[in-house]
């Protein structure tokens, strides 16, 4: 009696290009900013800033942030909502075109997690336990937004959930450690880059709407419809830029010069994003817009904070 096997699937190893499109760098914006507008609330409070302390912080929230984009195209392709038929970019679904074994793109999430956490404990030794329960806290989100039955990233909390995350819980913790005192102010001043950090999260689920209807996401954009979807979606995207424009006043009211100046620097940018119909076909240059968005007005609002409160001291 012979033994029927079934010879194991061959699987294609990660090559370096493959596991710099996982982890997605057109997206690190999402977690450079937050440095950066902690470095600036810093400064703004007259906090001498340690360039080791702002490497080891941008090394973390990156590692972090591609932790995030690998683990997602991870559960994607393991659930089935990514294939080539809904994936017109191969850069953007790896384990589908390129045949990767998933079990080491899962093996590469881990080792950006104990790197990021490695790094971690250098910030941790340097101020307090405060760092490590927002840090936990953040990993918490982070497993719960990709993983389980219903992840967060398939329900309408994807959007709240990661720039809240990115844009308020890490801002925290980076000003945090760059100043030595812990306050709830940068949560508040924050919250302009929160918007923005979940219109990114919000561009990508408009135009994937009916490629999530086919994988059973309830996003917010499938829970809307795409005619309301993209009117939250300019909705959010002013409300950002007003907010900054009310922080600076209320708290660096020189720096409303610069507001001024991000206006009418990003007017274009704005036009075209709130031109593009956020579909499928269009979902590369609408990311390339939202990210554009993310990183101009953001640097404009630091330049804002830290003029004004230059000016102050003028």
């Amino acid at each position: 009696m012979t033994k029927n096997t079934t010879p194991a699937k061959r699987y294609n190893n990660l090559t370096p290009l493959m596991i710099l499109q996982l982890a997605a760098p057109h997206t690190w914006s999402a977690a450079i900013m937050p440095v950066l507008l902690s470095a600036c609330i810093a400064a703004a409070g007259g906090a001498g800033l340690s360039v080791v302390m702002f490497v080891v912080l941008l090394a973390i929230c990156v590692l972090m942030q591609s932790a995030v984009n690998t683990l997602n195209d991870y559960m994607d392709y393991v659930k089935g909502a990514d294939t080539v038929e809904n994936q017109l970019d191969p850069t953007d679904a790896v384990l589908v075109y390129n045949n990767v074994n998933p079990k080491q793109v899962l093996a590469l999430v881990v080792l950006q997690l104990v790197l990021s956490f490695a790094l971690g404990i250098y910030v941790i030794l340097q101020t307090s336990w405060i760092t490590l329960a927002i840090g936990l806290a953040g990993l918490a989100v982070l497993v719960f937004y990709s993983v389980g039955k219903v992840p967060l990233s398939y329900l309408p909390l994807g959007e709240f959930a990661s720039g809240f995350t990115m844009g308020g819980l890490e801002t925290l913790a980076c000003t945090y450690a760059l100043t030595g005192t812990f306050s709830w102010y940068p949560l508040l001043v924050s919250v302009p880059l929160m918007c923005t950090i979940g219109l990114i999260n919000f561009t990508n689920n408009t135009c994937d709407i009916e490629k999530d209807i086919e994988a059973d996401r309830k996003t917010l954009s499938v829970h809307l419809g795409r005619p309301k979807a993209r009117r939250a979606y300019k909705g959010l995207l002013f409300t950002s830029l007003a907010l900054m424009c009310v922080l600076v006043a209320v708290f660096y009211t020189p720096g409303l010069v610069v507001c001024a100046c991000m206006l009418a620097a990003g007017y274009p940018l704005l036009k075209a994003l709130c031109a593009n119909p956020l579909v499928l076909q269009s979902r590369g240059p609408a990311m390339a817009q939202a990210v554009s968005v993310n990183i101009t007005f953001n640097v404009f609002y630091d330049a804002a904070i830290l003029f004004g409160s230059c000016a102050v001291l003028l």
